[in-house]
């Protein structure tokens, strides 16, 4: 395929990949080969077979991409899913996203959830919602609003960690979102409703609703009374 061509699907059918200058489903559309373009807009249902390059990505729907994916601008509302690995420079997530293996990006504004099999990495995290991330999540700043459910990982490292516990906007939802996390590490960290087992960084602050095993510090220590924290140190 020529670059410059465009690929639309109206309606429903089966198209090969290749490069195309936009890709545009509207509909319900299978693209059975890699396909790299500079816009891949998805409204309905689409189903990438193998590795998807992009520049803008906008899924209002449901897409899903058995291999890999590249992007530099994505919006997603709606749900998407990646069975490979993702790196997705700036994405903006307003419902779902699922990545089977490794995140990686620059800046990342999800209100809603992600699911992750491996490590995320980016430069900026800000997240309001829940997640499940099975490896490490990893950026110089991360801000997370614990909105709904438990969001577990195995590490968090940054330099400015603020977790918070934010009320659902749904009247009938009572629970407060909560996190269970093994470690984690920065310069300055805030956490609420946390469980973890070891946190270590130069200014502490921990807040209500946590369960701390060991705090390590370098700075400073704050603790609130509805915590509790089984050992501190300052080092």
């Amino acid at each position: 395929m020529k670059k410059g061509q465009n690929l639309t699907i109206n309606g429903s059918g089966n198209y090969p990949g290749g490069s195309y200058d936009k890709v545009s489903i509207r509909g319900e559309g299978t693209i059975e080969s890699s396909v790299e373009c500079s816009v891949f807009h998805v409204y309905g249902t689409s189903e990438a077979l193998e590795n998807v390059k992009t520049g803008s990505v906008k899924v209002i729907g449901e897409s899903e991409v058995k291999g890999n994916m590249e992007s530099s601008d994505m919006l997603v509302m709606g749900t998407l899913a990646i069975d490979g690995k993702a790196a997705l420079e700036k994405m903006k997530i307003l419902g779902t996203l699922e990545v089977a293996e490794r995140l990686s990006g620059e800046v990342a504004n999800i209100k809603g959830s992600i699911s992750v099999g491996g490590d995320v990495e980016y430069e900026k995290f800000d997240l309001s919602g829940g997640f499940e991330i099975k490896g490490l999540l990893n950026a110089d700043t991360i801000n997370i609003g614990l909105r709904f459910g438990e969001s577990t990982t195995e590490e968090i490292g940054g330099e400015k960690i603020t977790i918070k516990r934010k009320t659902s906007l749904l009247p009938f939802v009572k629970d407060e979102g909560s996190l269970v996390v093994k470690v984690i590490e920065g310069d300055e960290i805030f956490l609420e409703n946390t469980k973890a087992d070891i946190v270590r960084g130069n200014l502490v602050k921990i807040g209500a609703g946590c369960q701390i095993g060991r705090v390590e510090y370098s700075t400073d220590f704050i603790q609130d009374k509805n915590s509790t924290v089984k050992m501190s140190e300052k080092i």
